[in-house]
């Protein structure tokens, strides 16, 4: 990202234009059933090196797109009318015909007549609403407060909050979070020494502590992070999970996913000399990580100045200023507010000032909190446990039936609850909720990361990306959507207009998107309209239509902040930071 942009602030007003198909205010809940899946095209995960694939469930959900389609047909041509390119609405015709005879005898569309017996009538939301509540095995009522309240009492009181920790290639985040492991007492001393001793025979001896976290004999091999390490631990007041993500620009899309997630953000910078100056200048991964972390929701930032043993700084406080000094400037500039930043002096290797104060005589200069202290005292932002039900699915594996891994955005999630997999509209029932420690629990409250064993649905209903609602108040599920921009990092290709294509990170989603039409220039102090305009430069706000290969589920921004924000990555580099700021009309209603 461009270092001189201007801060994107995501909580800045919205535009929504006057005359453009798009509902200015999400629709009532009864009156929102989950449109269906659309035919998928090419999906890429990642525009770090990786081709593009073709969506495995092309097939699938083509033949759910035409079930679903059949009873819709006015709503169409509105979602279609912004569309030049009509993306997302081509390949339906051309894998109907493969997949044509697989819904006939498909167990799947024939038993819900009730989803799809809205759709001829959109108008007739409340008949929606009454068919969906007379069918109480296929639908969850909602809870009143009082209900929530009685599950919210089974839960442990104190707060679950993940912890990222970013920042440059070998600025030593693997080492500290292990470490953080050990002096929690999550990892026992037998495991620590095994690991001294590989470490030791691959020539590595400092490394040792980050084989807690790097797991895979090829990131151990190299020193480097590929995925995002995670790793619960707890204190007496919170309980925390580490997430360790890779500082390689390489792996920027992993660090995306783990930045998502964070309720804190921890910076580590090596102050070492020569490597906080390369991780900083540009080609760094300092830098972007950082206003990554901020578009992405995390507004408590914690500067963990690592490496302060070395022998090339020895404690000093020169050096530790000048850290501090060079990145003030550029955290307000990403919008971070000064107040919630903290700078720390630490080992990561020796664990100096993580969880016990420095001794006597080290840093005397330095009257501040440990950085577990710093953990404790970092106040988290409300969170929702009786909105509807939002957990983006992280991962899926099976262990004695499918489980979906994720974190409750809002509402709560509990044992025996009748649950739907968007945006592929599958009913299911939670039978069993895991923490990441394994632990069993009967209800998760916004904030915790957990594993959930479905009844009713197979592996292929649950990918990552999907969402986990309640089926009285369904996710949106869309191909198109209106969105706020803030475009950098565009000196490859010059300008943003319609047709560019882009892969879209948000929540754990990642998806192939095209720009069909750029509706406004906005003024970057004001949020005014600027003027009609056909692109847009570096460095400019803007709002856009944009349009997706497949169905993806989204909520505005001012609906549900984590499913509302999302950056836009072409060619290895990060170009725009958005929110989504309207949803078509069409889609709201089924």
């Amino acid at each position: 990202m461009d270092p001189n942009a201007p801060a994107f602030d995501p909580d800045a007003a919205e535009f929504v234009p006057d005359g453009y198909d798009f509902a200015p205010a999400p629709a009532p809940v009864a009156a929102a059933p989950a449109p269906a899946p659309a035919a998928g095209g090419l999906f890429a995960a990642s525009l770090a090196g990786k081709p593009a694939t073709v969506d495995p469930h092309a097939a699938r959900l083509a033949a759910m797109a035409a079930e679903f389609s059949k009873p819709a047909p006015a709503p169409a041509p509105a979602a279609a009318a912004p569309a030049p390119a009509a993306a997302a609405p081509a390949p339906a015709p051309t894998p109907a015909p493969a997949p044509a005879p697989t819904p006939a005898p498909a167990p799947a569309p024939a038993p819900k007549p009730a989803a799809a017996a809205p759709a001829p009538a959109p108008a007739a939301a409340a008949a929606a609403a009454a068919s969906s509540a007379a069918d109480a095995d296929e639908t969850s009522s909602s809870l009143t407060k009082e209900e929530v309240d009685a599950k919210l009492a089974e839960c442990d009181p104190r707060d679950h909050v993940n912890v990222v920790f970013m920042g440059h290639v070998d600025a030593g985040k693997s080492t500290l979070s292990g470490n953080i492991l050990y002096l929690t007492g999550m990892v026992d001393q037998r495991t620590i020494d095994k690991f001294t001793r590989e470490a030791k025979a691959k020539n590595r001896e400092s490394w040792f502590l980050a084989y807690i976290m790097d797991t895979d004999e090829q990131e151990r091999e190299k020193g480097k992070t590929v995925e995002v390490g995670r790793a619960p631990f707890e204190t007496e007041n919170r309980r925390f999970t580490v997430l360790d993500a890779p500082g390689h620009k390489s792996f920027v899309p992993n660090m995306i996913q783990g930045a998502s997630q964070a309720d804190i953000g921890v910076l580590v910078i090596s102050a070492r000399k020569g490597e906080f100056e390369a991780g900083f200048d540009k080609g760094g991964q300092t830098r972007e990580h950082a206003q990554l972390a901020k578009t992405l929701g995390v507004k408590e930032l914690i500067v963990a100045v690592n490496k302060m043993d070395d022998p090339t700084v020895e404690w000093g406080e020169e050096r530790f200023d000048e850290i501090k000094t060079a990145l003030a400037p550029f955290l307000k500039q990403s919008g971070f507010s000064k107040k919630r930043i903290r700078y720390i002096p630490i080992s990561g290797l020796t664990g100096a000032n993580v969880k016990e104060p420095l001794a006597a005589g080290v840093a005397d200069w330095f009257s501040g909190p440990t950085l577990l202290q710093a953990f404790e005292d970092v106040k988290i932002p409300g969170r929702d446990p009786y909105s509807a039900l939002r957990m983006p699915i992280l991962d899926r594996f099976n262990e004695r039936g499918t489980i979906a891994m994720g974190k409750v955005e809002a509402g709560i999630l509990f044992e025996g609850q009748r649950i739907m997999v968007m945006p592929l509209r599958e009913r299911c029932r939670v039978d069993k909720i895991f923490l990441d420690d394994e632990t069993e629990i009967s209800v998760a409250k916004p904030g915790e990361n957990v594993r959930v064993r479905l009844k009713g649905v197979t592996d292929d209903d649950v990918m990552k990306g999907y969402v986990l609602c309640e089926p009285h108040a369904p996710v949106h599920a869309v191909t198109k959507f209106q969105a706020q921009l803030m475009l950098s990092n565009l000196d490859h290709k010059g300008i943003f207009t319609a047709g560019y294509k882009a892969i879209m990170h948000v929540h754990t989603a990642d998806e192939e998107v095209t720009c069909d039409k750029i509706i406004a220039e906005l003024n970057k102090k004001t949020g005014e309209v600027k003027g009609r305009v056909r692109f847009v430069r570096d460095g400019d706000l803007c709002t856009a239509v944009l349009s997706l290969t497949r169905r993806t589920c989204l909520e505005k921004y001012d609906d549900l902040q984590q499913l509302g924000r999302f950056t836009l990555r072409d060619e290895g580099r990060t170009i725009a930071v958005g929110k989504v700021i309207g949803l078509p009309k069409s889609e709201l209603e089924g």
